[in-house]
């Protein structure tokens, strides 16, 4: 009796255990979609992905006054240019009239232009609010910078000298301000019109 006990604890010590612990079970895709769609279980998210408050957005009026070109000469450096100096002077119409024949593009005429000028000028002296509107469409034109100060305050208070610098504006962007905006535009077609010399047919006898 006790000879088969020992040799029934010597079985059970020699043999390895075959218990197990049972297999985890998943829980059913029924029951896992309900539990996203009523919130109850986290949704994985992209840790990287950037949210839309944390991208910069570009300042455009940043940009836009970064871009503005400044004017060719100052508004007090009239007298660069003596003989423009004297006409405005003395007969600021004939320089506005020119001025808004080129800005115009064409479309008005510097006689009609400069004529309206004096008569504003001789009626109301305000004529600084009919050339103001011209330099704020010039500079939308050349993306020119608002300097020294606002086009209606420039106009107002130094309107020959408002004058003269946008003359020469035009003037350093090669435009010749005495034969009008037509007659520039054909002058620079005719040059592009040209063709190249070719050495071959000037040694044909």
């Amino acid at each position: 009796m006790i000879n088969n006990i020992d040799t029934d604890l010597e079985h059970k010590k020699s043999s390895p255990s075959t218990t197990s612990s049972p297999p985890l079970s998943s829980p059913p895709q029924a029951d896992y979609d309900q539990g996203i769609a009523t919130g109850s279980l986290p949704v994985a998210t992209s840790i990287n992905q950037p949210s839309s408050l944390d991208i910069p957005k570009p300042n455009a009026a940043h940009y836009q006054i970064k871009d503005l070109v400044s004017w060719s000469s100052g508004l007090c450096a009239c007298f660069s240019d003596f003989p423009n100096c004297c006409v405005t002077f003395w007969c600021p119409c004939i320089t506005f009239g020119q001025i808004s024949e080129i800005v115009d593009r064409g479309s008005s005429s510097c006689g009609i232009n400069g004529a309206l000028y004096a008569l504003l000028s001789y009626c109301t002296c305000c004529a600084c609010i009919f050339s103001c509107f011209y330099r704020s469409k010039m500079r939308k034109q050349y993306r020119l910078r608002k300097s020294p100060c606002g086009d209606c305050l420039v106009h107002f208070f130094c309107e020959y000298c408002a004058l003269c610098q946008e003359y020469r504006h035009l003037k350093s962007l090669g435009f010749d301000m005495s034969i009008g905006y037509h007659e520039n535009i054909s002058r620079h077609n005719i040059v592009m019109e040209i063709p190249p010399a070719v050495e071959g047919s000037m040694n044909r006898g």
